[in-house]
């Protein structure tokens, strides 16, 4: 109702209440009962309607109009005075049925404060935090302990190189760049239109553009659920599907016939078979084409995780890929590759989270990547990490045996006291401590490091020719692989000065304490010996090289030779020869040797076509049994 309709009503009203001397408004108490709490609807005045519009629009309508047709009200002159004291009180009623309301609108929702207190205070979510956070955290200390692997749980926003690029250098210098190689690779593509492909999401790699859309050749089957041995591990193979099955065949044809082009025209019709993407992405490492290379171990992995199955989730370290499975292995190889291309771009802690991945991956540990976890981790400046791995990580022997994480906790403890981050009435061994136990544990070590390193100062010279650490023999074939291995892949940050003098101030400690007590050189090469019992090589499968930084290249020209088998090309011209009555030269002349790459004339001495002619002392013994004849 308008004001001036309601303006109207009441004029009209005044004008019959003056005619009419029966009118009479009953002002007694009990009116005022009506609005107290106890009455159900209390008496509404309805000129309070024109000062209180907007709080009436607010109002359910269906009482305003009860309220507003209930009280037909005519005004009596004589009573005047009583209706504006009735107005005065109800205006007070009023006010006490909004303080009503205010207090029922306090309380509700105090109610339901609490009632949400309550819901969020039995998930451990709300106003008590503290006490959810203690719980969940008790959940996982329970979780740490229950499971074996945990430790080794990977964090996948940290597998992603382009994200830790942007953390180095910033995301607009990442934008800037993969725009200049996305316009040049559009420049260098073919005219024509261009077919966008949607790829799946996936965590190890991002797909680029230009990759075909995933076949569906690969997929993966559950071994085992839960074995006994190791709670809530289960067990999963790769299965190939019958056409990658039909391109394995083929490419282990070309593969012995070393056919490159013939490998290469496996992946035309089966653009994700992986040794053929194993094969190229070799084959461009050493020829000098890294990111060629990258893009196709990147596309391996891609095929990889395309293939999971639902219940592999890698990402916790409760799953196992046998390495005894020949379908299984392509992953490893395909990891390893990828960790390494990732420490090469400078992203050390996705090469950790990758190397933590292959690690978990099987229990064995097939490539070695517990042999440069310690050195990704502190290249990453995870130390605490480091610490937590090696008290937790199950192992056959203890991880602190090894050298590389004898030396390598020395040097995470030696920066954590620097960071000033352990407590003071902490009782770890400091740093110093457990340099001085790795040199008396593993002595050779350090002519090794020096030498790679190079540290050239007068007093490194004098510390190597001491008879403690003059030998290069530990005494164990096992334990000397190992240690060469640690030595190639860690040499690196044992470059930087700080670390330098701390490891020739804790060898001129030692060297001090064997002066004073050599007895304890015995105690100590009897520990290695117990830990390193075996005389033959455990280790043999792991070749040092794989665990270098340094890319053996091999010349264009040199590997041009191994694209294609030369008795396919040498049947062509033969049978041109003989179109044109030439006669047909049955044996390739031989190779030179001399003045050639040696790494490139081994790789060629593997061919079975190869042929450098007689050897010499073959041409000497034929010439002297020619005479004797």
């Amino acid at each position: 109702m308008s004001a001036r309709a309601l303006r109207k009503v009441l004029n009209q009203q005044q004008q019959e209440s003056s005619l009419s001397t029966t009118a009479n408004i009953n002002l007694s108490p009990e009116n005022d009962s009506d609005s107290s709490p106890d009455s159900p609807r209390p008496f509404t005045n309805p000129f309070d309607l024109l000062n209180d519009q907007d709080q009436i629009q607010v109002r359910d309508n269906d009482s305003s109009d009860d309220d507003v047709s209930s009280s037909s009200i005519v005004i009596n002159e004589d009573n005047k005075k009583n209706i504006s004291a009735n107005v005065n009180n109800n205006k007070k009623s009023k006010k006490k049925k909004k303080n009503k309301k205010k207090n029922k609108e306090v309380s509700s929702s105090a109610g339901d404060m609490g009632s949400i207190d309550d819901i969020l205070g039995g998930l451990s979510v709300g106003g008590n935090s503290s006490v959810g956070r203690s719980r969940v955290s008790e959940k996982k200390v329970e979780n740490v302990n229950g499971c074996k692997t945990c430790v080794l749980q990977v964090d996948p926003r940290f597998l992603n190189a382009e994200n830790e690029l942007r953390r180095i250098f910033g995301s607009k210098v990442v934008s800037s760049f993969e725009k200049s190689n996305k316009a040049g690779s559009s420049r260098q593509g073919r005219p024509g239109r261009r077919v966008s492909v949607t790829h799946r999401k996936t965590v190890m790699v991002t797909p680029s553009e230009h990759w075909p859309r995933w076949d569906g050749s690969l997929s993966m089957e559950l071994l085992e659920e839960k074995n006994k041995d190791r709670k809530g591990c289960n067990y999963f193979r790769y299965v190939p599907s019958a056409t990658y099955s039909l391109a394995q065949r083929q490419y282990e044809a070309f593969q012995a016939s070393h056919d490159l082009n013939g490998i290469a025209s496996v992946l035309l019709h089966h653009p994700y078979h992986l040794d053929s993407l194993t094969t190229l992405a070799d084959y461009f490492k050493f020829s000098g084409e890294l990111q060629m290379s990258i893009d196709a171990t990147a596309k391996s992995l891609y095929a990889l995780e395309c293939a999971w199955h639902p219940l592999f989730n890698p990402l916790n370290g409760n799953v196992q890929l046998k390495y005894v499975h020949e379908t299984n292995q392509p992953i490893f190889t395909a990891l390893f590759a990828h960790m390494k291309n990732m420490d090469r771009r400078g992203c050390h802690r996705s090469a950790l989270e990758i190397c933590k991945l292959l690690l978990s991956l099987d229990s064995d540990d097939p490539k070695g990547a517990l042999f440069c976890i310690d050195y990704f981790a502190l290249r990453a400046e995870e130390y605490k990490w480091l610490e937590l791995f090696s008290e937790e990580y199950s192992s056959d022997n203890s991880l602190w045996l090894f050298p590389n994480f004898s030396f390598s906790l020395a040097v995470c403890r030696f920066y954590l006291e620097r960071e000033e981050q352990l407590k003071e009435n902490e009782t770890k061994a400091t740093s110093s401590d457990l340099m001085k136990q790795a040199l008396m544990l593993h002595p050779s070590v350090l002519k090794k490091l020096v030498a790679k390193v190079p540290l050239k100062e007068q007093v490194w010279s004098k510390i190597v020719n001491h008879s403690f650490f003059a030998t290069d023999d530990s005494g164990s074939a096992s334990l000397d692989h190992l240690i060469n291995i640690y030595v190639e892949r860690s040499y690196i940050i044992w470059r930087l000065p700080e670390l330098s003098n701390f490891l020739k101030d804790s060898a001129l400690s030692v060297i001090e304490k064997m002066e004073i007590n050599r007895n304890e050189a015995k105690d100590w090469a009897c520990v290695r010996q117990e830990a390193f019992s075996s005389d033959k090589n455990e280790y043999s499968q792991l070749m040092v090289s794989e665990f270098s930084d340094s890319i053996p290249t091999i010349p264009p020209e040199h590997l041009q030779n191994l694209m294609v088998d030369p008795r396919l090309a040498q049947m062509h011209n033969a049978a041109a020869e003989n179109q044109e009555n030439i006669p047909v030269v049955a044996r390739a002349p031989p190779r030179e040797v001399a003045n050639r790459n040696a790494l490139a004339v081994l790789f060629e001495s593997l061919l079975p076509w190869a042929d450098y002619g007689p050897r010499e002392d073959d041409q000497e013994n034929g010439m002297a049994r020619d005479d004797q004849d």
